[in-house]
């Protein structure tokens, strides 16, 4: 019995294997899925929702929804596009992003996505909130300030490092990101080589003495959008 379904995104047949998300199953087709929280090497999470395409009607999140043989998927519809544009636009408000100065500029997927949409500046209201710096690491350091809650750190802590040295505390807007520790990061077993410092798709956690080594027009983001790379994909 074959393994391989065919679903329909946005009008074109994609062949998928069972057990794909629709998010891989597009990846590989080379039709891009905008996502956050989702990476290619940790667990789905499902937690940023700007991957959400409709299913048969539906809303789903593509990285955790798998395909299934004969669904009608849509990706790219001004719909989708909006609700997307708006999640982006919440996390920029919701912490504090000053995009000019930030060390990850450039190589930043929340300001790609930005970029992306075309969005110039929120249409919602800056919360501003007060949200601490740790940089007692020798190594590393937490700016909660550029944390979008994606969860990757803590996923990748614990499935790649084979650690626990992240985890989220509180509850609604006073949800954030702790360690394990009493107080400051430095008393982790948290290292510079950590896949968990390496994953975060902002400027949240970040290697010390790095930042801005790569000049303005060579970086990641300076020259093709996100998600380039799987566009250039598809036939």
């Amino acid at each position: 019995m074959s393994d391989t379904v065919t679903v329909t995104i946005d009008g074109a047949q994609v062949k998928g294997r069972a057990g794909q998300t629709i998010l891989q199953a597009a990846e590989a087709a080379g039709i891009y899925i905008p996502r956050l929280c989702a990476h290619n090497e940790l667990s789905a999470h499902g937690s940023c929702r700007v991957c959400t395409v409709l299913v048969n009607g539906r809303p789903q999140a593509a990285c955790t929804q798998p395909v299934a043989d004969g669904m009608i998927i849509e990706n790219n519809t001004e719909k989708l596009t909006n609700m997307r544009k708006a999640i982006v636009e919440m996390l920029f408000v919701e912490g504090n992003h000053f995009c000019m100065s930030c060390e990850k500029s450039g190589n930043c997927e929340l300001q790609a996505l930005a970029y992306r949409f075309g969005i110039a500046a929120p249409r919602y209201p800056y919360l501003f909130p007060k949200r601490d710096i740790d940089f007692s690491h020798p190594d590393i350091y937490i700016d909660r300030n550029r944390c979008v809650l994606c969860g990757r750190c803590v996923r990748a802590s614990r499935e790649t490092d084979k650690k626990v040295v992240f985890e989220f505390t509180g509850r609604g807007a006073h949800r954030r990101l702790g360690i394990d520790a009493a107080a400051d990061l430095a008393d982790t077993d948290a290292a510079v080589a950590d896949k968990s410092v390496e994953v975060c798709p902002v400027g949240a956690l970040m290697r010390k003495r790095v930042g801005y080594a790569v000049p303005v027009g060579q970086r990641k983001y300076d020259h093709k959008p996100i998600g380039s790379d799987i566009e250039a994909k598809r036939a």
